[in-house]
């Protein structure tokens, strides 16, 4: 639904910018690339090393800063091609010299119960049963869930009937910056403009915004809001290539990307046996990936996970343990255009996951298939902050609140139920303290980032409506601007709606009507009526291949050539020939149940006169015109209303269903009802 942009050229000028008011903290990202290829380690870690030595727009000191760093590489990073070598240099330094050797390594550690003992696991040098200090554990304690990246100092001592790893842990540093100072950033961030702060952001992840038009744009900020905001509930389907998973394996220290595959509560939440709290409880943001592919071990596993996201919290046992990770649910989603018009944009999801309570925690649906794949040129070459200063700083802002700057300017429509409120306020909370760290924002920027987060997380409550029927009919998003008391509805664009029926007056022989189309999908019709001299010939087009649905429209055309005459006596159905078009707005696919819209459709276009302005005919009837209710009579008035109906003609069959209409619903349409095929005819026209 997306195509590729055109390469544009890089805003130089924030190179001097950044570098004027974070001198120290930025690095040109061509160098982080530089680097990556010969490297197979985070860029976070990468850039700790540049931000060391290269962290300066002075050409001589990058030159010297990026020997050292590829020196640093060389020396300490453990290749695991070349494992076995670096073990013994470790050993023939301590024999031969008596001195440790420094290595870069990822370490993970278990707790030995056995022998009471925690030990590490070195991934790239191939090493296990290192004992650690427990000091090390406690002050680290994502070195037991998942590992981190460190700067190790080891030593070789090797004893007979040796228990453990003769690999001696003498020091370990993580890769992390010491300290943040808010201040210098709240300072710093005054020296740029919104949408310079915004390329900045991007830019620091290794983006370049000069290739992205600013709707992407705003989609990338929301993939970085699980960094800033506690308990962030987001989720991204879209196709393969577009960087979905990226931001959470490469550019911070403080998240985990789950590769798809089996999880369990106890790794995920709390492991009884152990009495230790899982990934929730040590990382700032869980990333699942690939989400196709997620079973959870335990039955329990999505019920617990609906718990947690809806409250922060989950029960084990008697206790009730509570944690701040957000949780990020990525996918591959394909043929978008397919999926709105037979399914709902949650199909990926595991069968097990399909749940309308699960699916509503979500805060906001990024919908990738709005952002270009990456190639080449999406990736910038300019200054950006070093990830892990990025990193640490987003992480400082999720000790603050932002989401009452909603309320200082608007309120929110009354569609929005409790859910869709705190969803709506944590993305724009998020997003504010992503642009204007130091609370800084005016009116308009709220604006902004209310109308992102309003759509963001009405994607979910869309495909809710369809998964979960009636419960959740609410979907019509806007909100109200407390100076003006103008309120603006928000859409969401792969649904269409909003705009479908127009609100001036129609040509005659057009018809709105909502049936089910391809698979029993509710879908919006216009049908377009063309009448030119002739004996009575009737054709149809916009039905595809589907014999049944241009059956349908056969039967009504018999029917009107049959009690025409009954709406008024000039109608001589033999004098005419007709040209019947079916136009889905929405893509439901032909529906079959088009037989009292077609007869309604070609009186108007005989008669010359045009069904009245936003009106929608629900309804059908048989062979014999016989009026059949109207099935998914509540489904169909909320999609009547999302396309912009005013006024509703519904069989007298169907007043039995009213109850199943909530009030507020029903309350928004001038509804007048017909009993007969002729009455529908005289009741669309407003005749009397």
């Amino acid at each position: 639904m997306s195509s590729e942009n055109q390469t544009a050229m890089p805003d130089s000028s924030l190179d001097d910018l950044l570098n004027r008011h974070f001198p120290g903290k930025v690095v040109r990202k061509d160098l982080t690339k530089l680097l990556k290829e010969g490297a197979n380690v985070p860029v976070y870690v990468l850039e700790y090393l540049l931000g060391n030595y290269c962290a300066s727009d002075d050409p001589v000191v990058i030159e010297e800063g990026l020997k050292t760093v590829k020196k640093v590489l060389m020396e300490n990073y453990v290749r695991p091609d070349e494992a076995e070598k670096v073990k013994s240099s470790i050993r023939e330094r301590t024999i031969r010299e008596g001195r440790p050797t420094k290595i870069i390594d990822k370490v993970t550690v278990t707790l030995n119960e056995r022998r009471d003992v925690y030990e590490a696991v070195l991934g790239n040098l191939g090493v296990k049963g290192i004992e650690v200090s427990t000091v090390f554990v406690k002050q680290f304690e994502k070195l037991l869930a998942g590992g981190i990246w460190c700067i190790l100092t080891l030593e070789y001592f090797h004893e007979e009937e040796q228990r453990s790893s003769p690999f001696v842990l003498r020091d370990l540093k993580p890769i992390q910056i010491p300290g943040m100072d808010m201040e210098e950033l709240y300072q710093g961030r005054k020296g740029f403009t919104e949408d310079q702060w915004i390329d900045v952001l991007l830019r620091s992840t290794g983006m370049e915004p000069a290739n992205f038009e600013k709707k992407v744009k705003l989609h990338l900020l929301n993939r970085m809001v699980p960094f800033t905001e506690n308990n962030y509930n987001l989720v991204e389907l879209g196709p393969k290539g577009s960087g979905k998973s990226h931001i959470y394996k490469e550019i911070s220290p403080n998240s985990i990307l789950v590769s798809g595959g089996n999880t369990s509560v106890a790794n995920l939440f709390y492991n009884m046996a152990r009495r230790q709290v899982g990934l929730v409880g040590i990382w700032d943001v869980v990333a699942f990936d690939e989400i196709a592919g997620i079973d959870f071990k335990d039955k329990d596993g999505v019920q617990i996970s609906k718990d947690y996201m809806a409250s922060g919290s989950f029960a084990r046992g008697r206790d009730s343990i509570s944690a701040k990770a957000s949780m990020v649910y990525v996918g591959n989603i394909d043929k978008v255009d397919t999926l709105v018009k037979t399914s709902h944009l949650f199909a990926p999801f595991p069968i097990a996951m399909i749940d309308s309570a699960f699916l509503d925690r979500f805060h906001s649906y990024i919908p990738g298939w709005e952002i270009p794949k990456l190639g080449s040129h999406s990736f910038t070459d300019r200054y950006g902050m070093i990830s892990d200063y990025l990193a640490e700083w987003m992480r400082e802002m999720r000790r603050q609140n932002f989401s009452d700057a909603i309320f200082k300017y608007f309120k929110l429509g009354r569609d929005l139920k409790i859910r869709d409120e705190n969803a709506v306020k944590k993305t724009v909370s998020g997003l504010l303290k992503l642009i204007y760290p130091g609370g800084d924002y005016d009116k308009e920027a709220v604006r902004r980032c209310l109308e992102y987060a309003l759509e963001a997380r009405r994607r979910v409550k869309e495909q809710l409506k369809k998964i979960g029927g009636m419960e959740f009919f609410d979907v019509h998003f806007s909100y109200i601007d407390l100076e003006t008391m103008e309120e603006k509805y928000i859409n969401v664009p792969e649904q269409g709606g909003g705009t479908l029926i127009p609100d001036s007056a129609l040509n005659p022989g057009v018809l709105h009507t909502v049936a089910p189309g391809t698979g029993g999908h509710l879908g919006v019709f216009r049908i377009e009526t063309q009448i030119t001299a002739g004996y009575g010939a009737f054709k149809t087009s916009g039905l595809g291949s589907s014999s049944a649905a241009k059956e349908s429209a056969k039967i009504g055309f018999d029917y009107f050539q049959a009690n025409g005459n009954k709406v008024s006596v000039s109608i001589k159905a033999g004098e005419h020939d007709y040209h019947l078009h079916v136009v889905e707005l929405n893509n439901a696919g032909p529906s079959t149940t088009l037989t009292l819209a077609t007869f309604v459709a070609l009186a108007s276009a005989v008669i010359g006169k045009p069904i009245q302005q936003q009106m929608v005919v629900l309804g059908t009837m048989s062979l014999g015109g016989n009026i059949v209710p109207v099935e998914n009579l509540a489904e169909s008035l909320q999609m009547a209303f999302d396309a912009g109906a005013k006024r509703l003609l519904l069989p007298m069959a169907s007043v039995k269903d009213l109850p199943t209409i909530p009030g507020e619903l029903f309350a928004k349409f001038q509804t007048a009802f017909y009993a007969d095929a002729v009455d529908a005819v005289f009741k669309a026209l407003g005749v009397q």
